[in-house]
């Protein structure tokens, strides 16, 4: 064995609704879409069929072994104008998570992964001042329909970058550029997490579900931000005031109820522990000179120029362990590699990194089951352990999902698996 895994460690994969579906056109995304204004010119509305599609793909992680799987479900399918709930839409959602259950597949409910239903996102969305109460009115519902069913719920995805892309630097939708717009949505989405993590504990402890068996968090993307230069006083300064304000304040909010600028406190907040686990979508180390993202040079990349920086997931657990006491989800982690090139090798190295490590890390779920729509650059960035042909919706497994599937098997990495699709393979070094 090259090594062995952590015991209790549990491997799955995420996806999100929209970036894998197919179908809908009453998004924030499918208009954005439909505008011209993603890359490559595709849209979401095409994706991988997935809402048609489940079984098979249920059967295919299945296949591979995968213990735990994260998902999102669509707002705009359950509540596609405001105020009426589709009970199609909910029934079938519930036939999807029955049958991962009967394929023993553990999931993880996504309540909100960056789309808004149309009405939702022209009334201002998360700046707007009712939109906590809209999005408990809509988070409620799913849990009155699936909550005796699931166990693990995210509230919110990575609120700093649905707020930051979208309303600061303008580069999703609504494209907006202001930094009065980022501080409602930051306000508004912490106390949204905070109002959610108290309902379903509540709703599901009615449904005769203790308090052990309902775990609630929010996946919070985490970068490392180093100095370029570590003896540079002015890159040490940029360094800690664009991890503060990125990802520091809006963490302390949502895990703890403690509110400093640019998250300002909402009415019926209160100071608590609003976490059962610690969620943490990772990708990437910035490399700060200014406050501007920036990425090291002569360092691995991806297919996205991010640099490829395992140490970043370790460093980032443990530090969060050790201020909040939970246990560590990794709810997203992978790389943008289109031809599945080095994507064995980040396997490898992270899980790796993962189980020889002293660190509080029990679940991984790899970024992404499948290729899918990847929001800005569409269909051209694929993540996926499974490769999708877009025009013809076959799925085929990449070597870096059959390495997945063999590390799951085998409770590790053999000389074997490690010979067959990791031997060889190299980063991009830019």
């Amino acid at each position: 064995m090259k090594f062995k895994l952590k015991e209790g460690l549990l491997l799955g994969a995420a996806t999100a609704a929209t970036q894998i579906e197919g179908g809908d056109e009453n998004n924030n995304w499918a208009r954005f879409a439909a505008e011209g204004k993603i890359y490559d010119g595709t849209s979401p509305t095409r994706a991988c069929d997935h809402y048609n599609r489940f079984r098979e793909d249920i059967d295919l992680m299945a296949e591979m072994g995968l213990e735990i799987y994260r998902f999102g479900i669509e707002w705009s399918r359950i509540e596609p104008r405001e105020g009426e709930f589709d009970e199609a839409a909910l029934a079938h959602y519930r036939e999807e998570i029955e049958y991962m259950l009967s394929r023993g597949i553990r999931p993880m409910l996504t309540l909100h992964h960056f789309t808004n239903p149309l009405w939702f996102e022209d009334m201002g969305g998360f700046t707007n001042r009712k939109s906590v109460d809209i999005y408990m009115r809509f988070a409620s519902r799913v849990i009155d329909a699936l909550g005796d069913l699931v166990d693990d719920y995210i509230t919110v995805n990575e609120p700093n970058v649905y707020s930051t892309n979208s309303l600061f630097y303008g580069t999703w939708p609504p494209e907006k550029k202001s930094l009065s717009a980022l501080v409602k949505a930051y306000s508004n989405l912490a106390a949204c997490h905070v109002h959610a993590y108290r309902m379903i504990h509540e709703k599901r402890a009615a449904m005769g579900k203790s308090r052990e068996q309902t775990l609630v968090s929010f996946a919070n993307h985490l970068r490392v931000f180093a100095p370029k230069n570590p003896k540079n006083p002015i890159h040490k300064i940029c360094a800690a005031l664009s991890s503060y304000l990125f990802q520091g304040a809006i963490t302390r909010a949502m895990m703890t109820g403690k509110y400093i600028f640019p998250v300002l406190r909402r009415r019926g907040v209160k100071r608590g522990k609003y976490y059962d686990f610690i969620g943490v979508n990772y990708y990437s180390r910035s490399t700060v000179s200014g406050i501007a993202d920036g990425v090291r040079e002569n360092a691995p990349k991806n297919d996205l120029g991010w640099e490829i920086y395992h140490e970043g997931l370790i460093e980032l657990s443990t530090a969060l362990y050790k201020k909040y006491g939970a246990p560590v989800f990794v709810t997203e982690n992978g790389t943008c590699d289109n031809t599945d090139a080095f994507r064995p090798l980040f396997v490898y190295d992270q899980i790796k990194a993962i189980s020889e490590t002293d660190n509080p890390i029990t679940r991984y779920y790899h970024w992404s089951f499948l290729d899918n729509f990847e929001w800005r650059e569409g269909e051209s960035a694929r993540f996926g352990l499974v490769r999708v042909d877009y025009e013809t919706q076959r799925r085929t497994v990449n070597n870096s999902g059959k390495l997945y599937a063999s590390i799951i098997k085998n409770r590790g990495v053999t000389d074997e698996a490690y010979d067959k699709y990791v031997s060889g393979l190299s980063y991009n070094i830019k």
